[in-house]
């Protein structure tokens, strides 16, 4: 086999992020031209005998020589311990601001330079021309030729959670800068394409999830209304299939086909908007929404759905604070112990907490008239009811819990183990245990009504999250023993 690689110039030592970030951008674009004018070529001219094209994924790298003690005020922007760390990058012009940020953290305060250059690692050719509207790689045996003899492909034994998992064990004792691989991320970025119809340079860095399709009418037209006010910051609204809006009385056309969690973006020039994923019923949609939206690195996400109240003291349209949460939905066992506590992020309650009362106007002790503070039960069984009710509702009152959804606990434990800080405030819109079951013509005007509130309150707490410093915002609470330097 012949490997043919565009050249490869040596590492540079940059202590100037500005100029890192645009080097790493330099490299990758060479890389993914180099693989894309092959792939385009090779598909009209067929295969060049044995040859391999290749290129390689950029990297940063930096050199820790001493034990000294740095400023460890935030959470992150430096290493514990000297050594060598590494990461591979992708789309460093969509990362640009995080990258310039967490690259300025590095330097200053372990005064050593960053050094950027290529990989060893190579870009699959699906990800190098995903973002080619002229090019679509072909599935396997379509194109004439076995794509792999002729260029890289993606490699699961590369793509994994190892790093946020506590898991990875670091090569020649090169340890990771950052959460997330290259592949990992370029994964992410390909499924959150198919899965929300929208592209991630749209998603904002304060993310709404819900479980209902309600909250979407409610957030366009908050949308619309932020747009109509040149003050408010906010510049275009985003719904699925990319239709962007700057006007607030553009039409948006209707999708031909909606995706499996339709996401909507109100857009700021620094990306502090507020994305919506309305992820659909479940704790598997629940896990894949978060999988892939936290390669974003967004600084808060809030799950704003709806719930069975447990108490017979609440009413329909009652709200829920999550300060705790009881796991039964299993789909991150495998990743994230069940015995690990998630805790409650005082920035986060605090948030919310006065997002409530001002959108209802109530304040103190007469709060307690539309919120209970405590547990929140997440199950994976939907028709829980069905079943034999002596165990699961033992278990529900041995845990305190005030609410049962199917999302909400998995969102929480996908923050905890990506590091994105995380809050719940849900709507109770049933009883099942005091025979108030969720059927059709039950919601009465103070149910309809707090309905209407609840997506309220979500936008109010993410815009009281935006003001806050990220050294607050982002907890110690989250990050482990021996932690990546990157966010």
């Amino acid at each position: 086999m012949t490997l043919k690689t565009p050249t490869a110039p040596s590492h540079e030592k940059y202590t100037d992020a500005e100029a890192a970030v645009q080097r790493l951008v330099e490299l990758y674009e060479c890389a993914t031209d180099f693989l894309s004018n092959a792939f385009a070529d090779v598909m009209l001219n067929g295969p060049k005998g044995d040859v391999h094209f290749r290129a390689f994924y950029p990297e940063i790298r930096f050199v820790n020589p001493s034990f000294t003690r740095v400023d460890s005020r935030l959470s992150f922007g430096h290493v514990s311990a000297p050594g060598a760390y590494a990461s591979t990058i992708t789309r460093p012009d969509l990362f640009r601001s995080y990258l310039v940020q967490q690259i300025q953290l590095l330097v200053k305060n372990h005064g050593q330079p960053v050094e950027i250059g290529f990989s060893d690692t190579p870009i699959p050719v699906h990800f190098a021309v995903a973002n080619r509207d002229d090019i679509t790689v072909p599935q396997d045996g379509a194109a004439g030729f076995s794509l792999r003899d002729t260029f890289d492909v993606p490699d699961l034994a590369t793509t994994n959670d190892d790093i946020v998992n506590g898991t990875y064990t670091a090569p020649d004792d090169v340890g990771p800068l950052a959460l997330f691989t290259a592949q990992r991320v370029d994964y992410s970025l390909a499924r959150l394409s198919h899965y929300t119809a929208t592209d991630a340079e749209h998603f904002q860095n304060h993310v709404l999830f819900t479980n209902y399709q309600f909250y979407v009418s409610e957030f366009e037209a908050y949308a619309r209304e932020m747009l109509a006010d040149p003050k408010s910051g906010y510049t275009s609204f985003v719904s699925t299939g990319n239709h962007e809006i700057s006007d607030p009385t553009a039409e948006i056309p209707a999708s031909a086909k909606m995706p499996q969690m339709p996401t909507y973006h109100l857009k700021r020039a620094d990306g502090h908007g507020i994305t919506l994923v309305n992820i659909g019923v479940g704790p598997s949609n629940a896990k894949t929404a978060t999988d892939h939206i936290a390669v974003l690195r967004p600084h808060a996400w809030l799950m704003v759905g709806h719930c069975a109240g447990l108490r017979n003291t609440q009413a329909l349209g009652d709200f829920v604070l999550a300060h705790a949460y009881l796991r039964e939905d299993h789909v991150l066992d495998d990743d994230l112990p069940i015995w690990t506590p998630i805790p409650a992020l005082a920035e986060i309650q605090v948030a919310l907490e006065q997002a409530v009362a001002d959108v209802t106007q109530l304040e103190g002790y007469d709060l307690k008239r539309v919120m209970r503070t405590g547990t929140v039960a997440t199950i994976d069984n939907r028709n829980w009811e069905l079943r034999d009710q002596s165990g699961p509702v033992q278990r529900l009152s041995q845990s305190r819990a005030v609410a049962l959804d199917m999302e909400s606990a998995t969102i929480a434990a996908n923050g905890y183990r990506f590091r994105v800080p995380y809050g719940t405030l849900l709507c109770v819109s049933d009883k099942p245990l005091h025979g108030e079951l969720k059927l059709p013509g039950m919601a009465s005007d103070f149910y309809k009504t707090q309905v209407s509130r609840h997506l309220q309150i979500g936008i109010r707490a993410m815009e009281a999250l935006r003001g806050m410093p990220l050294e607050r915002l982002h907890s110690r609470k989250l990050r482990s023993f021996d932690e990546t330097a990157f966010l």
